[in-house]
């Protein structure tokens, strides 16, 4: 199966950096591996790969996310059972 192409070019990429400047890390962080499994059509071995990172820091990536405080959390963000996948 083909990966969706997700990596911005040089100019893309420092345009977004520019946009988060004074985001949380954390926060970011949560988003695009969110978003990374949304476009994998939450398979998590696909989305962890175009991350560059294991299956299991996926794994415990989501728990975290699930185990997070509600503050954390944002209404646009995918219910819990969805972190499940």
């Amino acid at each position: 199966m083909r990966e969706p192409r997700l990596s911005p070019t040089g100019s893309a990429r420092r345009r977004l950096a520019r946009l988060l400047v004074g985001s949380k890390l954390r926060e970011v962080e949560r988003d695009l591996i969110l978003e990374t499994l949304a476009r994998a059509a939450g398979n998590r071995t696909m989305a962890a790969r175009m991350l560059g990172f294991s299956v299991r820091t996926m794994r415990n990536k989501l728990a975290e996310y699930s185990a997070a405080p509600s503050h954390i959390a944002n209404d646009d963000q995918p219910d819990r059972r969805e972190l499940a996948c």
